[in-house]
């Protein structure tokens, strides 16, 4: 552990599955309070953390090795803020936090979508504003037991601050990186994140959706039209897989024998690992459609684009949310949808 990560004070607002495990890991190396539900912040408080990894140890943390809130009062002695709420609150959670930060306090945008360090640097003037991504997905699996389905390294935007965070994660035992190139990163992060629609209406895990073809061919349709978008507004994607975007989406679209060979890291994934919005779907809430395939529709329309395959998913996910059920789609029926006029 370094001096420096053991001195940093952090709080993690809007502290549900993402932000209990990467607040829960801190706790290790740094001073942590997480902000969140009053339900789920008692439950930390009487039973602690459990965070469990297909590819890591299990971690437990005791009740008492942090602090909770329920109100953005917790905040007002970090060092560093990790807004971890969804992207449809970050403006609300702006708000909230803003008369409790410390003169100083750095504020990181854990959060899916290309808006939210934007909306948060305008929201919070004289506050530092990092770009964050987070690679993988959390799920509660139980109270206060939180469980990391795929690997990868969190990301920071370079500099003293993201470095200093970056270490402190780190220590903490977590993969952490800065970057110089974090526009480009969300870009990528936003590619990949447009199988969290697919994976959601499928119902299934993960690792059984993308084995199945008529699924990856539906992501790779809204993968198609959303590099065409971007590469309309100037924007390369960083490379966060195995490979180019356009080589992944035609490797997705492989029959599924051949796919096997060619991405079998693809597919070695925890075998109980989902979407957030398939989560989201479980526990009756909103989703965050329309800062992922939303997202793209609109950039399409910005440059006198369309983006068919990315409006119907959006759409197919609102008519989910409307019904209330847990959707079920078998592949080929949700490929079909995806292409009638």
């Amino acid at each position: 552990m370094t001096d420096a990560a053991a001195v940093l004070n952090v709080a993690v607002f809007g502290a549900g599955s993402v932000g209990c495990y990467v607040g829960g890991h801190l706790a290790g190396v740094c001073d942590v309070t997480l902000v969140g539900r009053a339900a789920a912040m008692e439950t930390v408080r009487e039973r602690g953390l459990t965070l469990t990894a297909s590819d890591a140890d299990e971690l437990r943390v005791k009740p008492g090795a942090l602090r909770t809130a329920s109100d953005a009062t917790g905040v007002r002695d970090a060092d560093y803020v990790l807004v971890t709420v969804k992207s449809a609150a970050t403006r609300e959670a702006a708000e909230a936090i803003r008369p409790h930060l410390r003169d100083g306090a750095v504020i990181v945008s854990f959060q899916n979508g290309l808006r939210n360090p934007g909306i948060l640097r305008e929201a919070l003037p004289g506050h530092e504003v990092l770009t964050g991504m987070v690679p993988y997905n959390v799920l509660g699996v139980g109270p206060g037991t939180y469980h990391r389905g795929v690997g990868g390294a969190l990301m920071l935007d370079e500099g003293a601050a993201g470095a200093r965070l970056a270490g402190a994660l780190r220590d903490a035992g977590l993969e952490a990186e800065t970057r110089a190139d974090m526009r480009e990163v969300q870009y990528g992060k936003l590619l990949l994140n447009l199988n969290n629609a697919v994976n959601a209406l499928s119902g299934l895990p993960l690792r059984e959706q993308l084995a199945q073809r008529a699924y990856r061919r539906c992501l790779a349709q809204c993968q198609e039209e959303a590099l065409a978008v971007f590469r309309a507004a100037g924007v390369e994607p960083a490379h966060l897989g195995p490979a180019a975007p356009d080589l992944i989406i035609d490797v997705l679209r492989l029959p599924d024998d051949d796919y096997r060979q060619l991405a079998a890291a693809s597919l070695d994934i925890d075998a109980t690992a989902r979407s957030s919005m398939w989560e989201d779907f479980q526990r009756g809430r909103p989703t965050e459609i329309d800062t992922l395939q939303g997202e793209i529709v609109a950039l399409a329309a910005a440059h006198g684009l369309e983006a068919p395959a990315n409006a119907r998913m959006t759409a197919l996910v609102h008519e989910a949310e409307r019904a209330g059920e847990p959707p079920s789609w078998p592949g080929p029926e949700l490929l079909a949808a995806l292409t009638q006029g």
